[in-house]
């Protein structure tokens, strides 16, 4: 009997699901995902955010101010209340993180966050044109972009941190006029991935607008493709992947 396409990717989700994984803390997590992303065109100095909610309501693991993507340790991640006053750690943190705490209170599905400055989507940025989602390596941001077409100033204030949580909506990602690119999901594993692939749809998109229009992809295949690329053991397996070559990259000090 012919298998469906549906039916395929149900048992690849069940397989992916039953994978066995390392049992990272969340600190160290973190720290393997700023490692990643800095691999990946990330790094922009010191504008990168890769923080979690933490266990208790209105706090998240956080950065120091001063620290980039490419040097981060587990034990450099602060715990913050939602004032950004330090419950856990010896360092001051970013004060640009804040509106992270306004996306975590008006999303409660959302466990990390990812803000970044990487180049494709911050010329995107500059030109004022949203991310097009049109290949199938990208489907997992299909139809899951929002786009904030305004620039409010630097991020120090709670102005920002409002109208980005608004902005986002119940997208998982989001494009920020003359700023950056913004991933929020369900796990690290989650927001990290995605703001992999934002950068690389970012890319793709510039290369493709020089030498031609744009053609949008079947909205049933794409959803298809979305939601099958955002199974929890989709996401894991990505996810691993990375974090393997991060760690024989740079060696199993990220973990300290």
């Amino acid at each position: 009997m012919a298998k469906s396409t549906q039916d395929a990717i149900e048992e690849m989700v069940d397989a992916l699901a039953a994978r066995e994984y390392p049992d990272w803390t969340l600190r160290q997590r973190l720290a393997i995902g700023c490692r990643i992303l800095a691999d990946n065109g990330h790094g922009s100095g010191l504008a990168g955010q890769y923080t979690a909610r933490g266990e208790e309501p209105g706090t998240m693991w956080t950065l120091p101010y001063g620290m980039g993507f490419e040097e981060v340790k587990a034990s450099d991640y602060l715990l913050v209340d939602d004032d950004l006053n330090v419950l856990k750690g010896g360092a001051k943190p970013n004060m640009a993180n804040r509106f992270h705490l306004h996306v975590y209170r008006a999303r409660s599905d959302i466990q990390a966050i990812v803000h970044t400055h990487p180049v494709h989507s911050s010329a995107l940025s500059m030109i004022g044109e949203p991310l097009h989602v049109s290949h199938m390596d990208t489907a997992m941001l299909y139809d899951d972009v929002a786009f904030l077409p305004h620039w409010p100033g630097v991020p120090f204030g709670d102005e920002e941190g409002e109208i980005i949580s608004e902005a986002i909506g119940d997208k998982n990602a989001i494009l920020l006029a003359h700023h950056g690119m913004m991933t929020a999901g369900p796990t690290i594993e989650a927001a990290g991935v995605m703001a992999v692939f934002f950068e690389h749809a970012a890319r793709m998109q510039l290369l493709a607008m020089a030498a031609g229009k744009i053609k949008d992809i079947e909205p049933d295949l794409g959803k298809q493709a979305h939601d099958w690329r955002h199974a929890p053991g989709a996401m894991a397996t990505t996810f691993h992947y990375y974090a393997r070559i991060a760690l024989e990259k740079h060696s199993p000090v990220i973990l300290d």
